[in-house]
């Protein structure tokens, strides 16, 4: 079989399985099975304990990452807003949309306002209009309860924009030290 050893894998040699099991417990480490498919059998010398507790810890901050990427952002809006107050909450939405989340915009009706929702369309189509170059929209304009609500994602055609605008830090700071001289 052939013993991978060394943090850098750098070192293989082919030797008998009890020639392995031999220079693992001089070294106090564990002979771990890689490839068992491989002709002749790839094994590696290593803590197990230790790579099994990396391992849980890659997979718990892959899941912790994935978790914050996946939640859902709330902006609340009123159907009585004034222009400047609507262009604010686009710009809070768009961000929110730049950081990979996804948006609720909400219209909350309170006493008699729920008697003209037409109002209350009106301040999320501006909402919608003003986002759709960044944002699609996931969930078309739906009443629930006292909220009117609509759901944006953002759109994958502004991710891979915003990528190809964006240069590289290193470009941009010898293009920038270039300009100085």
């Amino acid at each position: 079989m052939r013993v991978i050893r060394g943090e850098s894998s750098s070192e293989s040699v082919v030797m008998s399985l009890r020639d392995a099991l031999d220079m693992a417990q001089d070294e106090g480490l564990d002979l771990v099975e890689v490839g068992p498919n491989q002709n002749p059998p790839v094994c590696r010398l290593l803590d197990y304990g230790k790579f099994k507790f990396i391992q849980n810890k890659k997979q718990r901050e892959a899941r912790k990452v994935s978790r914050n990427a996946s939640k859902q952002k709330e902006v609340r809006l009123s159907p009585v807003m004034s222009e400047n107050d609507i262009e604010t909450k686009i710009r809070m939405t768009k961000s929110l949309l730049a950081e990979g989340a996804k948006v609720r915009v909400f219209v909350r009706f309170r006493g008699r306002q729920r008697a003209h929702p037409e109002i209350a369309m009106k301040v999320l189509r501006k909402v919608a209009e003003g986002v759709a170059s960044v944002a699609k929209l996931e969930k078309p304009p739906g009443m629930e309860g006292r909220v009117l609500s609509i759901l944006l994602a953002p759109s994958a055609q502004a991710a891979q924009s915003k990528k190809q605008d964006s240069p590289e830090p290193v470009a941009a700071a010898a293009e920038s030290a270039d300009s100085n001289e």
